[in-house]
């Protein structure tokens, strides 16, 4: 018994040692969210939910409130998420047997709330506060410092109430201090409140695609078929197999197609802590599951009728938001004979490409969780974890060699493991390819040579760990080199 007590006091005492930056990052790391869903709009947003749930021990849950749309204007529907939540209550002891931290049904249940069912600005100003806005305000006062995402849906009018209660109630300097935590992605304009919000707080962080129809929308390359590539991983036949039966009770709740798969998965898919987006919080341009956005002030090209967004003509933007960006990417595809992976014969760009050039990953990622949902611990797959031996942030000189090195990265069933380092030009400065000297597919590069700069530049070479389990699973390592003349 002393033994314990001894060993205790050591521990508290070193973690009492540890600067509160550490500590408070060990403790939060985490991102936070709050989900405004039009839910019964479309079979989409409880196939969204299903998957959401699977991944609620890495994310922290904060909301998740009922919301309209433009496809759903006088109705709200929060009995569809607590149904969805009794569901993962009869799986939820399962998840507990491959990995730590899904909470409790009741605590998920006593996030659900509501925002006014009426249709955009129409639930915005004076007498239009809801449970849903109150409850977004309580959050973004809470003591915690990180940033509060908010994952829109549908129609995001119930955040709109919550600014403008925010600027009627509070100082401007507590108002912004509560609108600088706010990081806000939604699935394009469901109403007029979201241009409402861009315009009327210039600060806010606001990912979105605007204007030109939901087919060109960023978020919409979740569910595209693309001509050129395999998308077994998006057809029915593979809902069916991988999610819908043989998966228990929370599987069973995930509807067939209509309209499309999961548009609303990408608005939060990024905070899945997949080693790809430790920055995602303030660099949407670095890229990762949910896609990549650069901050820019666009022009919504002209559309009409159906096309409109909310059924109204798109606004002119008024400044910058995170939006579309470009990828320029070529698949690698098994070799028969020789090196394990090779580059495939086609190349692709356009910002549908920064979404679904990881749709095998995350795709495959939720099946694993939902065979977690009936199988135990040795019967499933689970991630691999990648390792960078050195640091994951350094400053070279033009000229000089460096190293990739991912030794020590390894998979916790013992699956053998594919590697593969590749740059992402877009992600930094240096547009550029590098060229590696060895072979991709190495756990090891050594012989990386930094070219010739006139101004600093930054790198980005990320890691792709993949092990051999069924499913085979993906994790990343983002190492960033800055390359001075």
């Amino acid at each position: 018994m002393k033994r314990v007590i001894k060993v205790t006091t050591v521990i508290i005492f070193l973690l009492c040692m540890l600067p509160v930056k550490q500590l408070s990052a060990q403790i939060h790391d985490k991102h936070r969210l709050i989900v405004l869903t039009d839910i019964e709009a479309d079979p989409d947003d409880s196939q969204t939910m299903v998957r959401l749930l699977l991944y609620s021990n890495v994310i922290d849950i904060e909301g998740l409130i009922a919301t309209t749309s433009t496809h759903q204007r006088t109705r709200v529907a929060p009995e569809t998420i607590h149904k969805l939540i009794d569901a993962y209550d009869k799986v939820q002891p399962n998840l507990l047997k491959h990995q730590p931290g899904f909470p409790e049904a009741d605590a998920l249940h006593a996030l659900v709330r509501q925002g006014i069912p009426l249709y955009g600005m129409e639930a915005v100003g004076e007498g239009h506060d809801s449970e849903g806005s109150e409850w977004i305000i309580q959050m973004l006062e809470k003591d915690d410092e990180r940033p509060l995402w908010i994952s829109v849906w549908g129609g995001p009018n119930t955040l709109a109430q919550a600014l403008w209660r925010i600027r009627e109630t509070r100082s401007s300097r507590e108002a912004d201090r509560l609108i600088a935590k706010l990081r806000v992605y939604t699935i394009s304009d469901q109403d007029d409140s979201g241009p409402w919000m861009r315009r009327e707080f210039p600060d806010l962080f606001y990912i979105v695609s605007v204007g030109g129809g939901y087919g060109g929308a960023t978020w919409s390359a979740i569910r595209n078929r693309i001509e050129g590539i395999d998308n077994t991983s998006i057809s029915n036949e593979w809902i069916t197999k991988n999610i819908q039966q043989g998966h228990g009770p929370l599987g069973a709740q995930y509807p067939d197609v209509a309209y499309g798969m999961e548009g609303d998965t990408p608005s939060w898919l990024s905070l899945i802590p997949t080693g790809l987006n430790p920055f995602w919080d303030n660099h949407p341009d670095y890229g990762s599951w949910g896609g990549r956005y650069e901050l820019y002030q666009p022009v919504p090209p002209e559309v009409t009728g159906n096309q409109r967004m909310g059924r109204n003509p798109a606004e002119p933007e008024t400044r910058p938001i995170w939006t579309n960006a470009d990828d320029t990417y070529t698949p690698r595809i098994p070799g028969y004979i020789g090196r394990a992976i090779r580059p495939d014969t086609v190349e692709f760009t356009g910002n549908h490409v920064t979404l679904w050039r990881w749709r095998d990953d995350f795709q495959n990622d939720f099946a694993a969780r939902m065979d977690w949902c009936v199988m135990s611990y040795e019967e499933a797959n689970h991630p691999p974890v990648a390792v960078v031996n050195g640091p994951e942030q350094f400053t070279v000189k033009s000229g000089e060699t460096f190293k990739l090195d991912a030794d020590g990265t390894y998979d916790p069933d013992g699956d053998a493991l594919s590697y593969w380092w590749f740059q992402y030009p877009e992600a930094g400065t240096y547009n550029s390819i590098i060229n590696f000297r060895l072979a991709e597919n190495l756990y090891n590069v050594h012989t990386i040579i930094a070219p010739e700069v006139d101004s600093p530049q930054t790198v980005h070479f990320i890691l792709k760990v993949t092990d051999k389990g069924t499913p085979a699973l993906s994790r990343y390592k983002r190492v960033i080199i800055t390359i001075e003349p």
